[in-house]
């Protein structure tokens, strides 16, 4: 569907159209900010990847104590529960 969508004499077009916009003076601006965004975004990303798997390793031998379940039929069957006469 998206086949040949960002062929480079289309981006060519966009970045004229983009000049033609924003001018030439304000383009490094934007670039520079969306480079920081990007930059932003993939260290608030890493951060989480190693919390994530700081946490799953320092937990993986307490839950795997807890956890009985042994196949995906059993979680999906509820547990009686009891009544109170």
């Amino acid at each position: 569907m998206f086949e040949g969508l960002l062929q480079p004499m289309h981006l060519l077009v966009i970045l004229i159209i983009a000049m033609f916009v924003f001018g030439p003076k304000k383009l490094p601006e934007l670039g520079k900010g969306l480079g920081e965004g990007i930059r932003g975004f993939k260290k608030a990303m890493s951060e989480v990847d190693t919390l994530a798997r700081s946490e799953t390793s320092s937990t993986s031998g307490s839950q795997s104590s807890r956890m009985s379940i042994s196949s995906p039929a059993e979680a999906a069957v509820p547990q009686p529960t009891q009544t109170l006469k």
